[in-house]
């Protein structure tokens, strides 16, 4: 009996700290992925709509990507208020608010928490493995939307682009070569364990960081979201809205790297999507 209570116990401490099983925490909540960019009121509606939202429910805006939070709050504020949604708040949380059981309370009843653009390290920095990180998770498996863009869509992957390159300090919107120890990446929100996400991603062409990273993780998928464009994932099901499009790169079985670490690889397959298709992401 004590050995069963054990058991229970551990596993309920796995659900409500967040732990990830497959791709995403819960079938219960989705995320919804804009690649940066303008957000068209289409777009918006469309995310308010899948969220479920009600009148007795509130968004939730995380401003911490970006270089100036309070502005980023006000901005999607106005954006939320365009479309009818005046129960839209914004907290800038700091290393020291992040223990605060008031606001993580708030964090944890959103029925939406929108991730801002900007610095998706910066973000990182402030929630990776504290009581804040563990308040998304709990929403989302509670049933919650997780949304963020640019670089709020890049924190939802396990496996983290940062942007920035070993062998090219100077940042660049792209990458110059497809070659290995080149890509620098961190650990992201993991809402997405076996997906890659890059942005801005055919504005910015952004296709050598992308298929960089496939081949340095290979047990990843690439899916680069252009601006305007969203992936909405639902337990594995992804479905697009948007102007744009999304492309997945799977990594086939062959690949080598030669002798001045640039890769050769075959059999890399490549999708595109445009709004209203679906694809599988474990497929």
């Amino acid at each position: 009996m004590i050995r069963l209570l054990f058991v229970v116990l551990l596993f309920t401490g796995f659900i409500s700290s967040g732990m990830v099983f497959g791709q995403s925490i819960s079938n219960k909540g989705k995320l919804f992925i804009i690649g940066g960019g303008h957000k068209p009121t289409s777009l918006l509606k469309q995310m308010v709509r899948e969220a479920g939202f009600k009148d007795t429910d509130y968004i939730m805006i995380l401003p911490m990507s970006s270089g100036y939070p309070d502005k980023a709050i006000a901005e999607m504020r106005k954006s939320m208020s365009e479309i009818g949604i005046e129960s839209c708040f914004g907290i800038n949380f700091t290393n020291q608010l992040t223990t605060n059981d008031q606001k993580l309370d708030s964090v944890r009843k959103a029925k939406l928490i929108f991730i801002s653009g900007g610095d998706q390290s910066k973000f990182m920095k402030v929630v990776s493995n504290t009581p804040l990180e563990s308040a998304i998770k709990y929403a989302l498996n509670n049933g919650s939307m997780i949304a963020g863009t640019s670089a709020g869509a890049a924190v939802m992957s396990k496996i983290m682009i940062t942007g920035n390159q070993l062998k090219d300090t100077v940042y660049s919107a792209t990458f110059k070569s497809i070659r290995k120890d080149n890509i620098i990446t961190e650990s992201g929100l993991g809402l997405l364990q076996n997906a890659i996400i890059d942005q801005h991603f055919l504005i910015r062409s952004r296709h050598n960081r992308l298929l960089t990273a496939i081949l340095e993780y290979p047990k990843n998928i690439g899916i680069g979201i252009d601006e305007s464009t969203s992936l909405m994932v639902q337990g594995n099901e992804c479905t697009i809205f948007g102007e744009s499009q999304v492309l997945v790169y799977r990594r086939g079985r062959h690949f080598k790297m030669k002798s001045n670490l640039r890769f050769s690889a075959n059999d890399i397959r490549l999708d595109i999507y445009v709004e209203g298709e679906k694809f599988n992401i474990k497929n």
